[in-house]
């Protein structure tokens, strides 16, 4: 018999997805700290997702996947947020798992 654990609030397999609310956004630049993979503060001073090719994602609302390695980083990123700006969401049903609106 082989029994699966799950990871807190998301199943292992589920895809996640990451974006910034810039209008919420310090500058602080905190989450480029823990997952500069995923987030770059711009000339504006303000966070940004980057795409998986490195691109700086600067329409509102852009989200950007999370990958799995990074996903402690991302999560740290949007607990330490002094703006509360950070959303993770599921991509499947887009529920916030992570973040100011997570249930």
């Amino acid at each position: 018999m082989t029994v699966q654990h799950e990871a807190p609030s998301t199943g292992a397999a589920e895809a996640l997805e990451v974006w910034i609310d810039q209008d919420l956004c310090t500058g602080d630049g905190i989450c480029a700290q823990y997952a500069p993979e995923v987030f770059e503060l711009d000339i504006d001073g303000l966070a940004y997702v980057k795409s998986t090719d490195d691109e700086l994602l600067q329409d509102a609302g852009a989200t950007t996947p999370v990958p799995l390695t990074l996903l402690q980083d991302v999560v740290d990123s949007a607990k330490e947020c002094p703006g509360d700006c950070i959303h993770v969401r599921r991509v499947m049903d887009k529920v916030e798992v992570y973040g100011p609106d997570a249930e």
